[in-house]
């Protein structure tokens, strides 16, 4: 199960075959994990949605349009869940009795997130253990939830569509290729 989890990329056309427009949901439940959950950083985010992007280029079943707009609903959605997360659980590990979290911890994560947290938002979709731990420390700093929205959601603009497109690019250009051949 973990070996079908961490190369899901290689399974897409399999899952495909098998469960036909079920895989947007599939696909749907995969982004909202990586991005909703500090246990699901090992997902493979990137990678996956370069396949996805190519998938689409060879699918009549899935269009990159529908699977951009399902994927970037899922992200969004789960970086609010794990910030919200954060901001409800976040304190509970940080305690005086705490061996690795200390109170000093929680406050030195605040200050960075007051002055940095946008941008940490934003470039923590690019980086794939950071996309899974960056909304719940935010969340566990109180970020104002306006400004997390906001760089949510346009880390999301960027994220989804940039490697969809770059996926869909590849995968038009290979069976161009195979055409020729």
């Amino acid at each position: 199960m973990l070996d079908f989890l961490l190369h899901l990329e290689e399974w897409l056309p399999i899952l495909l075959n098998q469960y036909g427009t079920w895989i947007y949901a599939i696909l749907f439940l995969v982004i909202f994990a990586e991005t909703g959950s500090v246990f699901f950083f090992f997902l493979p985010g990137d990678s996956l949605l370069i396949a996805i992007g190519a998938l689409c280029a060879s699918s009549d079943l899935i269009t990159l349009h529908s699977m951009g707009l399902l994927l970037f609903t899922a992200s969004v959605l789960g970086y609010t869940v794990n910030y919200y997360t954060g901001r409800f659980l976040g304190l509970k590990f940080f305690n005086e009795h705490s061996r690795f979290f200390k109170p000093e911890y929680m406050v030195k994560t605040n200050q960075y997130f007051c002055k940095h947290g946008g941008k940490t938002i934003l470039i923590a979709r690019f980086v794939p253990f950071v996309r899974s731990f960056g909304p719940f420390a935010a969340g566990s700093a109180h970020m104002n939830f306006a400004t997390f929205s906001f760089y949510n959601i346009l880390g999301g603009l960027l994220w989804i569509p940039s490697l969809l497109i770059i996926g869909y690019m590849v995968g038009n250009a290979a069976f161009m290729l195979a055409d020729l051949f």
